[in-house]
């Protein structure tokens, strides 16, 4: 599965991306998401967090899958979810 230019192994926390890097790979799960701009804004957020590579949310699930350099602490999250104005639930 490819995330943003980032080969994803939806089995495995860890993958490469394009410059063959390790990164971890994360799937979170997000209540509220009824469409793009929801999808946009949650995406938005978390993508400033430090060392984030690639954020892919999807409304239709709640879920959004998240590649950074290193894992990322669960509170980071939650913060960037709340700022957007939506509620993280944990990880899928």
């Amino acid at each position: 599965m490819e995330v943003a230019g980032t080969l994803v192994d939806p089995l495995s926390p860890t993958c490469l991306d394009e410059e063959n890097n390790m990164s971890v790979s994360a799937v979170y799960k997000v209540s509220g998401m009824s469409c793009g701009h929801c999808e946009g804004a949650v995406s938005g957020e978390i993508s400033e967090l430090p060392g984030v590579s690639s954020v892919k949310a999807v409304a239709s699930t709640g879920e959004v899958t998240v590649v950074s350099a290193e894992a990322l602490r669960e509170e980071d999250v939650r913060a960037a979810v709340d700022e957007a104005g939506f509620e993280l639930v944990g990880t899928a």
